[in-house]
């Protein structure tokens, strides 16, 4: 989508109430020190002030990482062969206090690195955005972000998998990360692929009342709600069906690439 196109979607979200949207962003010109991720206009700069525009009620999350910006689709920094956490977590702070001058009332740090919430929450409160919310992503490896990366340009040279992304079989790292993401001032908390976090969503939810969102991602919405080959209609009842394990298992919100089309169907 580009950002012409976003006062239509944001008004069509509105209209059969949706109060909320999820905006990434990436750069068209990458390089090592992802310098896009903090420039004054950027995709996401603009993105987020057409949301505000056009509904100023519109509560805006972000995605706050590097890997849209970095030349090799990693969401952390370099020096040499070694992975720079502090200038990562200085950067993605810095990007932070970007989107949240731009109007973003939650901001996502993405990139799964122990120290990055605490860096982004204090640099939000020394720019005077005490009142911007910090919700860390939580997340699993999984070939379900595949379309995703493809339309981000956000996978990985190598293919190979992100390093701080928890592998599926390790669901107490999982929770340990997000409550090691709440100890650093982190709001809430976004899991994702939300069909994978159902265990560590529901030991969590015993473990905090923060709020927990789960994030339905792409490969979610293309397998569980395939069109019908002959009339491009999708069936969501398997995508609804997830969703209210989901709440059971003790979601506060789920983010869905289907909201508008739910929202439609039961409006």
């Amino acid at each position: 989508m580009t950002v012409p196109e976003i006062p239509q979607a944001v008004r069509d979200l509105a209209a059969v109430g949706i109060r909320s949207v999820e905006v990434f962003a990436n750069s068209p010109r990458r390089d090592e020190r992802a310098a896009g991720a903090v420039a004054s206009d950027s995709l996401m700069v603009r993105a987020i002030r057409a949301v505000e525009d056009t509904e100023p009620g519109m509560a805006v999350m972000t995605e706050n990482c590097l890997c849209g910006h970095t030349d090799t689709g990693e969401c952390h920094l370099t020096v040499g062969a070694r992975i720079d956490l502090e200038t990562t977590a200085a950067l993605t702070a810095a990007q932070a206090v970007i989107q949240a001058g731009a109007g973003a009332d939650i901001v996502g740090p993405a990139a799964m690195t122990r120290g990055t919430t605490r860096a982004v929450r204090q640099a939000l409160d020394e720019a005077g955005h005490r009142d911007v919310a910090t919700m860390p992503h939580l997340i699993f490896d999984s070939a379900l972000y595949e379309g995703y990366r493809t339309t981000m340009r956000a996978s990985p040279a190598p293919a190979a998998r992100r390093p701080f992304q928890i592998s599926p079989c390790s669901p107490e790292t999982a929770v340990d990360t997000g409550l090691a993401f709440l100890g650093e001032g982190a709001d809430m908390l976004l899991l994702e692929p939300g069909m994978l976090s159902v265990d560590v969503l529901a030991s969590l939810r015993v473990r905090t009342a923060a709020p927990l969102m789960p994030f339905s991602v792409s490969g979610e919405y293309t397998r569980l709600a395939p069109p019908d080959p002959a009339t491009g209609q999708r069936d969501f009842r398997p995508l609804a069906e997830l969703f209210t394990m989901l709440k059971r298992a003790g979601a506060d919100r789920i983010i869905t690439y289907a909201a508008l089309d739910l929202a439609r169907l039961h409006a």
